[in-house]
């Protein structure tokens, strides 16, 4: 296995690909400017070479994963599958022919689509397919919509059993289990339907991040929670 460093004159970037590092639990060199490596190298795109691995705050997990795979010497995948355990901010782990290779939380169900596709290019792989747990119906049915909409294999998976570990790292436990079981092809756009208990959830939302000032209409309550308007927007317009 090849070594990984850090080098670069970027405090911030180096910070962020520590601690990125650290919780990937992957041994590392911290390298001076000016200092040579025969290894993986993740650098800022300012500072990079040929055969070196480019990082931006914006991309760090995904810089490290491709350092961490060509740390293993990883050739092709044949098959590489994302599980998805939907919540506001959704579990996710990634697994290359069966053997896991990470895993993360997200800030947001929006962002679960382009993160999936980012993370799918430091794989060369075969084939590809997304597993979504069936828990948090609206949620779950919005990721699903983003996934088919980009033209990914996409499965619905039964969490039962799956939800089980840490408390502080159920939702990634969750989204590994469910990358491991089976699941249905799931290969219509699913018609979301919002529960008033979901309208009502929103709109205390809206009081919270206006201060107290402002409670959202149930129809732009409506648009936040099917992904239609940011809730800052939806604020605004209020």
């Amino acid at each position: 296995m090849r070594r990984i460093a850090v080098r670069t004159e970027d405090f911030r970037l180096s910070f962020h690909l520590m601690r990125e590092l650290k919780r990937r639990e992957c041994n590392f060199v911290m390298l001076s400017s000016g200092d040579s490596w025969d290894g993986v190298l993740l650098t800022s795109p300012e500072e990079v070479s040929d055969g070196e691995i480019p990082a931006m705050e914006e991309n760090i997990e995904i810089a490290v994963e491709r350092a961490i795979q060509a740390s293993r010497g990883f050739d092709t995948a044949v098959q590489l599958v994302f599980g998805i355990d939907p919540g506001p901010r959704p579990g996710i782990a990634w697994l290359a022919d069966g053997i896991v290779v990470g895993s993360a939380q997200l800030e947001g169900v929006e962002i679960v689509a382009d993160h999936v596709v980012a993370l799918s290019t430091a794989f060369s792989h075969i084939r590809m397919s997304v597993k979504v747990g069936d828990g948090a119906p609206l949620i779950r049915d919005r990721i699903i919509n983003q996934l088919i909409l980009r033209g990914i294999e996409t499965l619905e998976v039964s969490e039962h059993r799956t939800s089980s570990g840490s408390r502080s790292k159920a939702h990634i436990n969750a989204a590994t289990r469910i990358a491991l079981v089976s699941g249905n092809k799931v290969n219509q756009i699913r018609t979301l339907r919002p529960t008033d208990g979901d309208l009502r959830e929103v709109q205390r939302q809206s009081r919270i991040f206006s201060s107290g000032e402002i409670t959202i209409p149930t129809d732009l309550a409506r648009m936040v929670v099917c992904g239609e308007m940011s809730m800052e927007e939806a604020v605004k317009r209020a």
